[in-house]
């Protein structure tokens, strides 16, 4: 098995620097096994029914990798929460479940994007109740695109006001609730992103295997090959 992890690319028209090396990768890859994607692949997602140039460029690229012999599986996260199954049918892929548990390198592992470990931050674990509720997402999609892309740079703008004024570390995973999830899904392993603080952390359960965000300056990804696990940072640009 030759798998690769990546999370936090936030891809938007903004980061024409990391898309092209997310089309670089693949194709540099290409033959792979599989690609797992643990959220906010985009800045923001407003719905699968979003008609933007970088998604539709997206979506070939995906799906034209699919097309190729590669699993695509990706979770939604903090940003692009409003992933559905409409996209992963667009990309021949398959969306996951919140937490998600898959055979990684001979071990069980659990998958997830990471924001329901950072159970310090009250009002960002509730904010995510909300906007993941069904009614919510419902009324959501009544609106135009425009609109949902408007609610989106207004919710993106109040979070970075509200993170800049939280202590680093609320921010951060509660290392009980990282303990809890690692023993209620009996893994000795988790991936997660979603911190942009990559590294290997080894705990009372096991390991915990952090992917970092992708910048103009360089990447990340966890490269499974075997029963061998990496955690590899490469250059952008």
């Amino acid at each position: 098995m030759h798998r690769l992890f990546v999370s936090d690319l936030h891809l938007s028209d903004d980061t024409p620097d990391i898309e092209a090396a997310l089309i670089a990768l693949l194709k540099h890859e290409s033959p792979f096994d599989s690609l797992v994607m643990l959220g906010d692949i985009f800045e923001a997602w407003v719905g699968d029914d979003d008609d933007s140039p970088l998604a539709e460029r997206i979506r070939l690229a995906l799906r034209a990798l699919a097309d190729s012999g590669t699993e695509i599986l990706f979770c939604r996260g903090n940003r692009d929460f409003m992933l559905g199954e409409q996209f992963a049918s667009d990309i021949g892929g398959v969306l996951l479940p919140d937490q998600t548990v898959l055979d990684v390198a001979g071990h069980p592992a659990l998958l997830l994007h990471g924001d329901t470990l950072c159970t310090d931050d009250v009002d960002y674990q509730q904010f995510r109740e909300l906007v993941h509720s069904p009614e919510w997402q419902t009324e959501m999609m009544a609106k135009s695109l425009d609109e949902r892309r408007e609610l989106a740079r207004q919710l993106r703008s109040m979070s970075i006001d509200a993170a800049s004024n939280k202590p680093e570390d609320i921010m951060d995973v509660n290392q009980s609730a990282v303990s809890a999830a690692m023993r209620d899904t009996d893994v000795s392993v988790m991936v997660h992103g979603h911190t942009h603080r990559p590294n290997r952390h080894q705990c009372d359960t096991g390991e915990r295997i952090v992917l970092g965000d992708w910048t103009a300056q360089a990447g990340w990804l966890l490269r499974e090959r075997g029963s061998e696990l990496s955690l590899e940072r490469f250059s952008i640009g």
